[in-house]
């Protein structure tokens, strides 16, 4: 099967081309500082991915409020540009473009960051194993949903002021954007909840503030939920109306993904049609195609690059996003379109223990993250040596930490 489709351009709708469908999706790295500001450690992650040749890289959730994290050393949003200035030269002298990608942790910010997080309703965080780790959230009045609203637009702005090209926001994985489109976490019944409709406005407002702030050429992408798998959650319907609205708005580019941290579907589908086709969503991209014409990029599951292909060759979707398999492999794409016959590896150590390997699935990635920004060689060492080499606190920490 011909690869070239791989490096084939994409041009999005509001003008802007991306070079190639490879696309690193958003990682979490733990690479800010202790006021959360970017490190020179990052910008040489950026610096080693962009050398690899993606079309694009989508950075880790850099939260658009400092005083809510899902984790210590997330990178924050502040009013100054210059402060990531740096971050977005990392890209210069390749052709990869460097977009920002934008969160807020809602209810899903560990208790040693806030003993008191908001969300869209007071519900707490997992069950009761997990929630000891989290506080109890009090709801959002409807000031400060305006005022969160407001901090994605001047984060956004401010970040393209820095030299960053693109701007996606992070509408999934049981974040604040999910947690307000959630029935199970959205319990109002103001103008931000009640029903399907007005549950989605948090996201619609979002989009539509980011976009003011940034203008129409540069390209804004929602991550958004294929559903979030958990009973009396949010549906594969709900999230295919939010599709269309999405695009009626002038989306540039929607990123799908599914799952919560209480029910993580991102993580992996056993499923044979998953296996059998690769990608975790490519049926649900297939719907959101019916329903808006918005350019489509599934990030989870490709391995092999006539899955990659096959996948693009059947117009299911226009990018192939790639997270975890550029930790392994920081040149993963330039190798991918050269025609290298190269597998996308998601390696993740195994002891055979699930709740130790949902740490190590964690653990191992980031600690790779970190190795390649201070200029060291990935470690393939297996689990033990890494469970090790981590510490049981460490290790502990690791799991309670949400990830982007």
């Amino acid at each position: 099967m011909s690869r070239a489709l791989l490096a084939e351009p994409l041009k999005l709708r509001c003008g802007a081309v991306l070079p190639n469908r490879l696309v690193k999706s958003a990682l979490s790295e733990q690479l800010g500082d202790r006021r959360n500001a970017p490190t020179p450690e990052l910008f040489e992650l950026y610096r080693t991915w962009a050398r690899g040749g993606a079309g694009a890289l989508i950075t880790g959730n850099v939260m658009v409020d400092p005083a809510a994290l899902g984790e210590p050393r997330n990178v924050a949003a502040t009013p100054d540009p210059v402060v990531y200035r740096p971050w977005a030269r990392a890209v210069d002298g390749t052709d990869t473009r460097l977009w920002v990608q934008l969160n807020h942790p809602g209810r899903q910010s560990p208790r040693y960051l806030s003993r008191q997080p908001v969300a869209p309703s007071a519900v707490p965080f997992g069950d009761r194993g997990v929630r000891t780790a989290f506080a109890a959230p009090r709801a959002l009045t409807s000031e400060e949903i305006e005022a969160i609203i407001e901090r994605f637009g001047v984060a956004a702005r401010t970040f393209v002021e820095a030299g960053f090209a693109g701007v996606q926001i992070h509408g999934a994985h049981g974040y604040l954007v999910s947690q307000f489109l959630s029935p199970l976490t959205n319990l109002r019944s103001d103008a931000w909840g009640g029903d399907a409709v007005r549950r989605r406005r948090f996201l619609l407002e979002v989009v539509r503030r980011v976009r003011t702030a940034v203008g129409d050429d540069v390209p804004l992408s929602v991550k958004l939920n294929s559903a979030d798998f958990q009973r009396g959650g949010f549906t594969e319907d709900e999230s295919l109306e939010v599709v269309r609205e999405l695009g009626e708005a002038g989306l540039d580019l929607l990123e799908v993904s599914g799952g919560t941290y209480e029910k993580a579907a991102m993580m992996g589908s056993g499923r044979a049609s998953t296996l059998a086709r690769e990608a975790y969503f490519l049926d649900y991209a297939a719907k959101a195609r019916s329903v808006s014409d918005v350019a489509l990029m599934v990030t989870g599951g490709f391995a092999t690059p006539d899955g990659m292909t096959a996948a693009l060759r059947s117009g299911e979707l226009d990018v192939i996003g790639l997270g975890r398999p550029l930790v392994v492999a920081p040149d993963l794409p330039e190798r991918l379109l050269r025609g290298d016959d190269v597998r996308a590896e998601r390696r993740c150590p195994k002891t055979g223990i699930r709740l130790a390997d949902s740490l190590l699935e964690i653990q191992w990635h980031t600690r790779q993250m970190h190795r390649i920004a201070a200029g060291k060689p990935v470690d393939r060492r297996g689990a033990l040596p890494t469970l090790v080499r981590a510490g049981v606190t460490d290790g502990l920490n690791a799991f309670r930490r949400v990830r982007a």
